[in-house]
């Protein structure tokens, strides 16, 4: 799996076991419904053009990634999304390929020491959640 920056195409790599855990649970197709005064139901359908959630979660015992990679990934949140920075391909590792954002409404990045105390060294491995929604 890898994670490219389109604004300045440096790519990280991520461990191909990764779960999309969302993936299933969402749909492009959203409506609202209402009564009109004379009784009679409206419903107003429409397709979303973007917004898809992508989130990635590693299991407890896989999935593990360095510090330094963190690093990284906490470098890339924190640029604004605009029309030339803040976006990202994400490739998964069947091949599929999705132009994303970190997703800032909710903690964009979790990353939790392996050994359950505060890591130091670039080398230290940490299970990682990352959320993205798709462009």
């Amino acid at each position: 799996m890898q994670l490219k920056n389109l604004a300045d195409e440096v790519a990280l790599l991520l461990p191909d076991d990764l779960l999309w855990t969302d993936e299933h649970s969402w749909s492009p197709t959203v409506a609202s419904s209402s009564y009109l005064i004379t009784g009679a139901l409206l419903i107003q359908s429409a397709t979303r053009l973007a917004g898809r959630p992508i989130t990635l979660v590693g299991a407890p015992d896989m999935a593990w990634v360095t510090r330094s990679t963190v690093e990284q990934l906490r470098l890339w949140a924190a640029v604004a999304l605009t029309d030339s920075t803040g976006r990202f391909l994400l490739t998964l590792v069947d091949g599929r390929a999705f132009t994303v954002a970190f997703r800032h409404t909710e903690t964009a990045i979790d990353a939790e020491p392996v050994l359950g105390f505060p890591a130091r060294a670039d080398t230290d491995f940490y299970r990682l959640t990352l959320r993205f929604l798709e462009l």
